[in-house]
């Protein structure tokens, strides 16, 4: 499966950008999904997951409250929307799907555990 992150930007701080997460090929429904962020000279870090089904998810604590990961099976896409941004949410973010989940499993935090990642999406907050 090939994915296609869109939706990055350039926002203030205080503002809100949606990502979109996209597939050619499998229906994403066959995935658990996840986005993941690389911010300059740090390594990339998971940021949350939704399981096959859309109705379990996890967060990583920093954008608790702020971020929300949700799927539209039927359209085959997968959002993060980011709100109440800060700068050091900067990063390029990546979306990755995880083949190894039933549909109604726990989605996985653990980078090792997506096999297909996107090309990734630059966001840049400004202070």
């Amino acid at each position: 499966v090939q994915l296609q992150a869109s939706g990055g930007g350039l926002v203030q701080a205080g503002g809100s950008l949606r990502l979109s997460c996209t597939s050619s090929g499998r229906t994403l429904s066959s995935y658990g999904m996840g986005w993941f962020r690389r911010a300059p000279g740090k390594e990339r870090e998971f940021v949350a997951a939704i399981n096959r089904r859309g109705d379990d998810i996890r967060t990583t604590d920093s954008v608790k409250g702020r971020f929300a990961i949700s799927r539209e099976n039927a359209k085959n896409t997968v959002y993060l929307q980011m709100s109440s941004l800060k700068p050091e949410d900067t990063a390029v973010y990546y979306c990755a799907a995880d083949r190894g989940v039933i549909f109604t499993g726990v989605p996985r935090t653990e980078e090792s555990n997506y096999n297909f990642w996107g090309q990734g999406t630059l966001v840049t907050v400004s202070s």
